[in-house]
């Protein structure tokens, strides 16, 4: 696919939408202000975007700071090339209180200036790297910076978000929402 095709992949908004799907736009709007273009691709199939809807709230609600959760969603936005995801985790990760610095690295894919964040990064990124199977030394050091089995199970959930919005991102080209457009990304060489 060289680009967005609104005609496979509309973007639907309330009245468009399927009528399974309109209940979770209202929710999504509800929380974000509009509906992202990412739902409204999502939107084309009730099931899918009410398994990301979920799995988001789900993951709000584990023991990661905001700040942690950004980090793991960052480091899987970068990890599977999403140029859709990246601004928007930036902007979140903005309004979480993220500095500017661990920001910069996450989209960089380079070392977060805290060692405790650097920890959760390499891990998470070790995570997806070895499809579920990290070497034994990235566990020990994810377990030393402070984390327990609790938070790497959690982990397994913040990629799972990802998985969909990854994956449904690099299928449908999604276009970028002006909200985040000043925060456009492209992985670097």
């Amino acid at each position: 696919m060289a680009g967005f095709d609104p005609e496979q992949f509309p973007l639907h908004d309330l009245a468009s939408a399927p009528e399974a799907s309109q209940p979770l736009l209202e929710e999504v709007a509800a929380d974000f202000g509009m509906i992202p273009n990412l739902e409204r691709v999502l939107a084309s199939s009730p099931p899918t975007l009410e398994g990301y809807v979920r799995l988001w709230t789900l993951f709000d609600q584990t023991s990661l700071t905001p700040i942690e959760r950004q980090v793991v969603y960052l480091t899987a936005n970068f990890e599977n090339n999403c140029t859709y995801c990246v601004p928007w985790h930036t902007l979140l990760a903005q309004k979480a209180g993220m500095t500017a610095e661990a920001i910069a690295a996450l989209r960089e894919g380079t070392e977060i200036p805290d060692e405790k964040l650097e920890a959760l990064r390499v891990y998470t990124r070790e995570l997806i790297a070895h499809r579920g199977h990290p070497p034994e030394a990235s566990w020990k050091a994810f377990l030393a910076a402070g984390y327990g089995p609790e938070q790497g199970l959690e982990i397994v959930l913040g990629l799972a978000t990802k998985l969909i919005s990854n994956y449904a991102n690099g299928i449908a080209h999604t276009p970028l929402d002006p909200a985040v457009r000043q925060l456009a990304w492209s992985k670097p060489e």
